[in-house]
């Protein structure tokens, strides 16, 4: 089952300046595993080594957050729109 992945601007240079993304995969953990056979180097930045989502790393499925929905368990159907977003922190102390 193919879904579609909104990429974060953050994320677009690694990912050949792609907006959105069609992958094949019927959880998470499967769209994010293809995202990264496609795009190496952004590994790091959707999954831990042992596949869990990274913690800096907010994904939503139709608006809902996966963390809610099962993690990387969590189901994805054809007509769903995945959306990633990293999350931003830091600054002056």
């Amino acid at each position: 089952m193919s879904a579609v992945v909104r990429i974060p601007t953050v994320l677009r240079p690694a990912m050949a300046g792609a907006t959105t993304v069609t992958v094949e995969g019927v959880t998470i953990g499967e769209v994010l595993r293809a995202l990264t056979t496609s795009y190496p180097s952004v590994k790091g930045q959707l999954l831990n080594d042992d596949g869990t989502l990274h913690r800096f790393l907010n994904v939503y499925v139709n608006d809902d957050d996966v963390r809610y929905l099962g993690g990387v368990d969590a189901a994805v159907a054809g007509d769903d729109e995945i959306t990633l977003l990293p999350a931003v922190a830091g600054g002056a102390r």
